[in-house]
């Protein structure tokens, strides 16, 4: 065990676990002020149920002995065998519960972004179980297959930090959510506006901060490669930010905080799983080209129709594709792409990001119609005119 790395991991997972909060006030500025607290609750409640169904079960399935490249075995379940040494670590500098409290923060937020899709019309109870379902049956086994010593890791996949396994599987499932929920009402017949961006901004600060645990921590160990993880995040972050605003300007004639605030996430949604394989001005170059796509991406649910409330896919699922892709082109650290000769690389890349879109959508497809046909999806149009935080929660965020 190294002391150094212990200290340093266990710090990243608390500024991973930080970046749930973060998420949950980044969605609740967006929403109208009768949702807010139903908007931060479907967030902040995932800190509770995905900790617990990951140390009852989910770790073992990540990361149990491997069964046909598919899923991990019970060996770890109900954390046995998960100890204060490094017997049985993934990583073995570090221990047991170190590595499992790391990736069990990863797990708590992916439910969590899926959420943006559908905010404002959701039954809190469904929820609750189509995340539970959600993460044994669809984030369990990405996480296997890509970290696990499953199939696309064994492939030789690169994803350093979860643009597969985080991102566009809550992209994926965000727009079969979309799908299943259908549109809020007075969609595109009356303003639906953000009531809250100074929360928003700040939301996306937090989630900023967190993710230097997100990505540098990947490494899972205090060296020189979890700095130029550091390093790549923030500079495609701060290139994003200002392609999105760039773009915005151009179309809309003004830039805005909240495009600002779109743009990092877009960077850092990029970056993820590039982080630890590509060097800085490649970061810059995936952080400028992801801030256009995502706000292309935002701008094409209005042309196909689809009410993805919060931009779960546009910048989630779009920009954790586009950074899987990228990988496949400019890493050069540890791992070559296409563009430092080694073209397979790429190939890679596509079969796994055509693999995590088919599984992540049709199974959470089916996931929100066996819910829906047990418990039903949507509140009723009452409660959803009322607002969720009196409907569902009996309580207000605000007193005025």
């Amino acid at each position: 065990m190294n002391m150094a790395d212990n200290a340093f991991i266990l710090v990243c997972a608390a500024l991973v676990m930080f970046m749930t909060p973060g998420l949950a006030m980044f969605y609740a500025g967006l929403v109208r002020s009768k949702n807010v607290l139903g908007t931060i609750m479907q967030s902040f409640i995932m800190l509770g149920l995905v900790s617990v169904l990951w140390a009852v079960v989910g770790y073992s399935l990540a990361f149990g002995t491997d069964i046909g490249g598919v899923i991990g075995s019970l060996n770890f379940a109900f954390l046995n065998g998960v100890g204060m040494d490094t017997a049985n670590s993934p990583a073995d500098n570090l221990p047991h519960m170190t590595f499992m409290i790391f990736q069990c923060m990863f797990a708590v937020i992916t439910p969590a972004l899926i959420t943006g899709a559908f905010a404002e019309r959701m039954k809190f109870g469904s929820l609750m179980v189509f995340s539970t379902l959600w993460l044994i049956l669809v984030y369990c086994p990405m996480a296997h297959w890509v970290w696990g010593g499953g199939w696309m890791g064994e492939m030789g996949a690169l994803d350093f930090a979860g643009g597969a396994v985080v991102h566009m599987s809550s992209g994926a499932a965000a727009l079969a959510g979309a799908l299943c929920l259908g549109r809020r009402k007075g969609y595109g017949k009356e303003p639906i506006l953000p009531h809250n961006l100074p929360m928003t901004i700040l939301g996306a600060g937090i989630l900023w901060f967190g993710w230097f645990g997100f990505n540098a921590g990947s490494a899972l160990s205090a060296d020189g490669l979890a700095a130029n993880a550091f390093v790549t995040t923030q500079l495609a972050a701060a290139a994003a930010a200002l392609s999105w605003i760039g773009v915005e300007w151009m179309h809309h004639g003004k830039p805005t905080t909240l495009g600002a605030a779109s743009g990092v996430l877009a960077g850092l949604v990029a970056i993820t799983p590039a982080a630890g394989f590509v060097g800085p001005m490649s970061a810059i170059v995936i952080g400028l080209a992801s801030g256009v796509i995502c706000y292309l991406g935002v701008l094409l649910k209005s042309k196909l129709g689809y009410d993805d409330s919060l931009d779960v896919v546009g910048i989630h699922g779009l920009g954790g594709t586009w950074g899987a892709l990228a990988t496949g082109l400019f890493a050069s650290v540890g791992a070559t792409g296409l563009f430092f000769g080694n073209a397979g690389q790429a190939w890679i890349q596509i079969i796994s990001i055509v693999a995590t879109w088919l599984f992540c959508f049709v199974m959470s497809y089916a996931l929100f119609k066996i819910v829906d046909v047990l418990f039903g999806l949507r509140v009723s149009p009452e409660a959803e005119e009322s607002g969720l935080d009196v409907s569902e929660h009996s309580e207000t965020g605000y007193q005025l």
